[in-house]
């Protein structure tokens, strides 16, 4: 025996005259066909509605540069790296950059850092617009409070971190006599 609290909705008369019964015995057929395809159909809308799925992959997008450049420290903070490249520049030297970061967090950061980068927050010190469509912005996490800059471009309308900017270039003219 199973009990049920059937709520009686007008819309399905046959469901509530069928299946009248706070005790029911639960057989192969289950009352009627149209009762099992709305159970179905009920169910199924359901635990699609209790998908829920992570808020930064549906598709939060940057309104602005440093929303941009708060997108991506966030993503990364977070070791969040497939959400982390939606907001950076694609091109063959930020995709390298970011694949060696997301690498040496998968296999070489401590548990206990990683957590402290998780939990962090983004300070923002300093935004240099450098023109229109390029702002330089200087920020620290709260875990290491360690200054850095990035460089946030407008392409086509939207804005996206060029990761390469944070790391200085080698010059190797330097080294040739």
């Amino acid at each position: 025996i199973i009990h049920l609290f059937i709520v009686f909705l007008p819309a399905a008369p046959s469901f509530a005259h069928t299946c009248v019964s706070y005790h029911l015995h639960i057989n192969p057929y289950f009352c009627s066909m149209r009762s099992f395809f709305l159970l179905s159909f009920t169910t199924l809308v359901f635990f699609s509605s209790c998908g829920g799925g992570n808020e930064q992959e549906k598709g939060i997008s940057s309104e602005n540069d440093i929303d941009a450049a708060r997108n991506f420290i966030r993503a990364a903070l977070d070791g969040n790296w497939k959400n982390a490249r939606r907001f950076m520049l694609q091109d063959s030297t930020n995709t390298q950059l970011l694949d060696t970061y997301e690498s040496n967090y998968q296999t070489n950061m401590s548990k206990d850092d990683k957590r402290g980068y998780h939990e962090s927050s983004i300070t923002v010190y300093d935004t240099r617009p450098v023109n229109d469509s390029i702002t330089i912005i200087n920020y620290s996490n709260s875990y290491k409070k360690k200054r850095d800059s990035l460089k946030v471009v407008r392409i086509r309308g939207e804005w996206m971190v060029d990761f390469k900017y944070s790391f200085p270039q080698t010059d190797t003219t330097i080294y040739v006599h």
